[in-house]
Formats: C-alpha cells, structure tokens, sequence
C-alpha cells in the first residue's frame, strides 16, 4: 500500500496538538483541530440489546465471552504498536490519551495513519508483525518455513537473521486464558452448534489450527448468541497483507431480521453465473450452505475496534472453506443504524441535491452493506494462471481490492434481485445511498482499505459521470449511468483479481485511490459542520445490565 508522506508533528503532548496534514504550518496552526476536537470526530454510541429475551444460561455467557474478547484487545494493541500501555502512561494530556486508545497508538487510523504525538515517526508498514529494519527485499529472499502464513511473526534471532514466531507461542499466556474461557462458555451453552464452535474455537486460538472450528461455526443455524474471535483480518499489515489481527465480535442474533434474510445466501450460484466477466473469472462454484443473519452486537475489541468500525462482518477468509461450504454474513444492525442516523443522514443533507435526498433511507444502507458482505463470496479466490491464490498475489493490495469488489459486486447483486423481484424498493434509492456511502466511507483515509476502495470507486464512476457535482456544491447521481458504471468497474476488479495483476492493482490505486482536491473541499465542509467521521463505543457488562 502506497502511503502518503508523513511528517512528525512539533507540540508537546499537553499542548493543543496540530494535524500535519497540511504542510505550511504557518496557515493551519489557527483552524487545525485541537485534539479534544479530533476526538470529538467520534461519536459515542452505547451498545446495548434486549436482555430480556436471554436465557438464563446466555446471561451467563456473555460476560465470559466478553472477557474472552477483551484478551484479544491486548494482543492486537502489540501487533499494531507494541507496548501500547506504556505509551499511554507517557502521556498526560487526556484527550490525546483518549486519542490514542482510539487508534491503538499515536497515528490517526482515519487521517492516513499521521501521527499526532510530538517524535513519532510514521507508522511501519508492517506494523509490528516484522522487524523494524527489515526490508521487502531481505523478507522475499529469506528462506523461512511458512513465512507468508496468516499466524506468524518475523523476528530476528541471537545472531540477527529471520525466524518466525508463531501467534500461539508468543502470546501463549493470553490464549490459554482466552481458551478457558470459551470452554466455561460452552459449559453454559443450550445450543449444541454453539456448544462445539466455542469448544473448537478454544482449541483454535491455542493451536492457531482454525479450520476445524471455521467450518464447525458455518454449521450452527439455531444458536441465540454469537462471537467472532481470533486472528482475522490483514489490514493492519500495510507492507504485504499477509499477517492476521487479532479482534473479537461478541453477538446476540435478532432472530426476526434474521428470518428476513435467510433466503438470500441461496442466490449466490446463479449471480455469479451472471457476472458481467468473461467466463475464466467466474468458474469457481461459491458455496451457498452459509447463511445471513442480523446481530446487535454487544462488544467490539482489537482490530474490529480500531479507528472506523464495521458493521457488517463477512467469515470465514479461509478460501477452501469458502469454497466447500461458503460463508457467514453477519449485519451488525444496532451499530449500522448508529452510523445511519449519526453520519450518513447528515451528510445526505450537505452532499446529496435536494431532490434525491428522499431516496437515502435506512433500508437501502442496511441492504447496500448487506448484499457488501454476500458479494465477498462472489467472484475467484484463485488466481487463473497459477500465481496462487488472489491474497497472495496482490499481497498489501489484496484487501483495498477485494473491499471495492465486494462493494460493487454488492450493488449489481442489488440490481440482479430487483430485476428478479426478489428485492423490493426502487433502485433509485441504493443508488443514491451508495453515492452518500461513499462519502461516509471514503473518509477514512488511505490508511484504511475501505477508504481506499471508496476513494477508487469514487473516482472511477466520476470518470464514468454517473455522477455530477453541482453548482450548488452537491452531487447528484445520474441513474441511466449507473448501471454501466457498475458493470464495467465489477469487470476491471474480478480480471484483475483473476490475474493476480499487482502492477495492474497499483497502478489502478495509485491513480485513483486518492481524494483529489475539490473531494477534499467538499469533506472539509462535513468537518466544519461537526459531522462525526466514526463511532466509538460505550460497552461492556455493566452498559448491558448484567
């Protein structure tokens, strides 16, 4: 991932602290944010669900899972910086803590990765999963068992040569405890899917060995509460995207969305016979035995709690288990409607023409982001001439990539189904909420793969006018231009991942993965209206009355 350059910001941490996005200080040091302000670009929602509808037994798990997850805040807070706690008690200035904890460390998730602490310098690309001063060349040369694996970190050994650390022995304390705690869970647990999959999850993130447990979570239909736990996502490694971070999820399922939802997992086969791609780029079969359900989400830790946070969760990644037996797409409903009321509607009222603003409304974005989640099952997890699979191939690019297909790929599902009258609304209305997405999305930054996958996208459908911006200074979407805008951008995404077309991915991001000037404009005046760019969490047992 390309990074924009960086500069070490120059106030003490008491002081009021500048943003060094622009670089003639002399002009910005009157209207930059104090750092009270940055943290105030966060808006705080209280995550909370219906506690009567629980079991018994369920109340009880819920703080053991907790528990569980809160383990895994600690070790992505090492991957992502290190002794992340010592940091925090150098600092005195209490809104800058705050601002630290938000992001895991002293660079701003949200503003590309800038630090915002008085000699940090900018943020390794490789975060902490490698040393300091290794180089890409001295990595791609190093003979190392498994050294491109997911649960691994690069250290270097007495005499300064290459090793690798697996997760489950570095962190071997944390996990044991983590693990026990997933098992007394499972003691309490009613449901026999979720009995196994906490069980087996147990025994995963003591092993680092999560297959067994990956497929024994696609197999549970019936259970009442939920946890995604482990080491997930590659975002945070910036140099290849080949090491995973550790987060955790903690659900309670809202079982009448959830009935809602269930039939579309089972349109997965056809839709990807449809693709508008030539037949070599669509001739993996996804599987369609997983399901699609609606959760609100009751805690959010590690990776999963860093700067912007997710409301919809596609798993497992695991490309064989993908293929055999497909994926879970889990829609965190509370926390997407939070984003909806705080983030989106306001900036529909700034950014949007007044005209199309009728048509962003709730149940588009809950759909948009929903059909985001099933669209990652779409497409080639393999690349078609034997560069293995597309994560490896386009390495640091893999997932700014995969987010915009999902993305797109989400879109023409939508279109697919109205057309098939499977879905219902006008498509009027995704169409203008994925335009007022975009804008929510695409500020978080070039530190960000979703950022960065907005930002393409943005760029790619001015380019192809599906929309305009108007005098008055908002957009409006042109909807006979849409819909060849989507085939097209789905196109150029699934051949380049098929592929595995690096040069292709960076040049693609290099030219169009950025905010050009007037964009910037425009989302400075979302600043200046106070808008809030993400959402941080108020959680934890007490908040839920337990």
């Amino acid at each position: 991932m390309q990074k924009i350059s960086l500069k070490t910001l120059c106030t003490c941490i008491a002081a009021l602290i500048l943003s060094c996005n622009n670089p003639d200080k002399s002009e910005t040091k009157n209207t930059e944010p104090t750092m009270q302000q940055r943290v105030d670009e966060y808006a705080t929602v209280k995550l909370t669900t219906d506690i009567s509808k629980l079991s018994e037994p369920e109340k009880k798990m819920i703080p053991l899972l907790i528990n569980a997850a809160e383990i895994m805040d600690t070790l992505f807070a090492y991957q992502a910086y290190g002794n992340l706690d010592s940091l925090l008690q150098s600092i005195g200035d209490p809104a800058t803590k705050k601002f630290a904890e938000i992001n895991y460390g002293p660079w701003d998730r949200l503003s590309n990765d800038t630090p915002f602490i008085a000699g940090i310098g900018a943020k390794p690309l490789g975060a902490n999963f490698y040393p300091a001063d290794m180089t890409k060349d001295e990595f791609e040369k190093a003979d190392l068992k498994d050294k491109t694996g997911l649960y691994n970190f690069i250290r270097r050994d007495k005499d300064g040569k290459l090793i690798t650390v697996p997760f489950h022995e570095h962190f071997k304390d944390q996990l044991k405890r983590a693990g026990d705690l997933l098992h007394r869970a499972a003691s309490l647990a009613e449901d026999k899917g979720l009995k196994n999959f906490l069980n087996l999850r147990a025994d995963a993130i003591e092993t680092d060995q999560f297959q067994k447990s990956d497929f024994a979570w696609l197999d549970m239909k019936n259970n009442g509460l939920d946890i995604v736990i482990g080491p997930i996502e590659t975002y945070e490694d910036q140099l290849f995207g080949y090491k995973a971070a550790y987060e955790s999820y903690v659900l309670v399922k809202d079982k009448d969305w959830s009935k809602r939802l269930e039939k579309y997992a089972s349109f997965l086969p056809q839709l990807q016979d449809s693709l508008p791609v030539d037949e070599k780029y669509k001739k993996e079969k996804p599987g369609s035995d997983g399901d699609l359900n609606a959760y609100d989400v009751v805690y959010y830790a590690g990776s999963a709690n860093a700067g912007g946070k997710t409301i919809a969760i596609n798993l497992p990644n695991d490309e064989e288990v993908q293929l055999k037996k497909g994926t879970r797409r889990l829609q965190l409903k509370n926390a997407m409607q939070a984003k909806f009321d705080k983030i989106m509607t306001p900036i529909t009222n700034i950014l949007i023409t007044p005209e199309q603003r009728k048509f962003v409304n709730f149940d588009a974005f809950f759909a948009n982001t929903m059909f985001h989640e099933v669209a990652h099952g779409l497409g080639i997890k393999n690349t078609i001439d034997g560069k293995g699979t597309v994560r490896k191939a386009l390495k640091e690019y893999a997932s700014a990539l995969e987010e915009g297909k999902a993305d797109i790929l989400g879109l023409y599902m939508v279109e697919q189904l109205l057309q098939k009258g499977e879905l219902t609304g006008d498509i009027k209305d995704y169409y203008t909420t994925f335009i007022a997405g975009i804008f929510r999305s695409v500020r978080f930054g070039a530190g960000d793969a979703h950022g960065i996958a907005n930002m393409v996208r943005f760029n790619y459908f001015k380019e192809h006018n599906a929309f305009e911006r108007l005098d008055d200074g908002t957009y409006k979407v042109n909807f006979d231009k849409m819909k060849a805008a989507v085939d097209s951008l789905s196109n150029l995404i699934l051949t380049l991942q098929g592929n595995g077309d690096y040069d292709g991915v960076a040049k693609l991001v290099a030219e169009k993965g950025k905010i050009g000037e007037q964009l910037q404009k425009d989302l400075d005046r979302l600043k200046a209206a106070n808008i809030p760019v993400d959402i941080v969490f108020d959680q934890g047992v007490s908040v839920l009355g337990l």
